[in-house]
């Protein structure tokens, strides 16, 4: 995969925006939560021919970074110290943290309930409620995934391998080779918007693009897919 840069200026306006060159038919263009454009051409494309195609959409692309402003700004940084508030699926838990005898992480009465072995610090607070997320993300998305994929079964599919990381700017893939992989984050989303997440991309193993096909997909195995992808945004933006 190759990435450049480039940017166009659209009256008062100037867009930057990163194209990623890969082994694709299609092209494609995403504006990301944090007001990055990404677009994602095949190998061999004429810089000209994207920089026509960022021109043709830059109205869409204006409309949808404005959308992401309005939820400016964004949660502060967490400093994990005790009484700020973390999400987990979907709702508000505060920190309870107490020094222990053992390190652990529990939920207790809308209470994230952190117990320090030793010194408390918000780095060692930070390192095992991550911990504690990646291991409930593991259980909670390998639900999520066996509840999703009966539909897909049908259609004689074959059924991804599922991955969990931490992604920057996705909240979830799926690559040709056959993984679906789904970002660590996601555990603090809805379980509705989980499951919006998963069927959005298991619909690409019918539908490599986003073309009307795979909306028409989409909208088959998942009627209300849009208010899930709406609630996912007001909530984790």
């Amino acid at each position: 995969m190759i990435a450049e840069r480039y940017s166009i200026t659209y009256g008062k306006e100037s867009i930057s925006f990163s194209v990623l060159f890969s082994a694709r038919k299609t092209l494609g263009i995403e504006v990301y939560p944090d007001s990055n454009v990404v677009v994602k051409a095949p190998l061999g494309t004429d810089p000209a021919e994207v920089r026509k195609r960022v021109v043709k959409r830059v109205r869409w692309i204006l409309k949808q970074q404005h959308y992401f402003h309005q939820f400016d700004p964004r949660t502060p940084a967490r400093q994990f110290v005790g009484g700020e508030t973390h999400l987990y699926l979907g709702r508000q838990f505060r920190l309870a943290i107490t020094a222990g005898n053992q390190d652990s992480v529990k939920l207790s009465r809308g209470y994230f309930a952190v117990e320090v072995k030793g010194a408390v610090s918000p780095d060692k607070v930070k390192s095992l409620l991550e911990g504690w997320s990646a291991e409930k993300a593991g259980i909670k998305f390998a639900e999520s995934f066996d509840g999703c994929w009966p539909y897909f079964d049908k259609l004689g599919l074959m059924k991804p391998r599922l991955q969990i990381r931490r992604m920057k700017k996705r909240w979830g893939s799926l690559s040709r080779g056959g993984r679906l992989t789904l970002n660590t984050d996601l555990i603090r989303a809805p379980k509705e918007c989980i499951d919006y997440v998963i069927t959005h991309e298991l619909c690409h193993l019918r539908c490599h693009d986003h073309s009307q096909s795979f909306y028409r997909l989409l909208e088959r195995v998942m009627p209300d897919w849009e208010k899930r992808k709406h609630k996912l945004e007001l909530a984790l933006v």
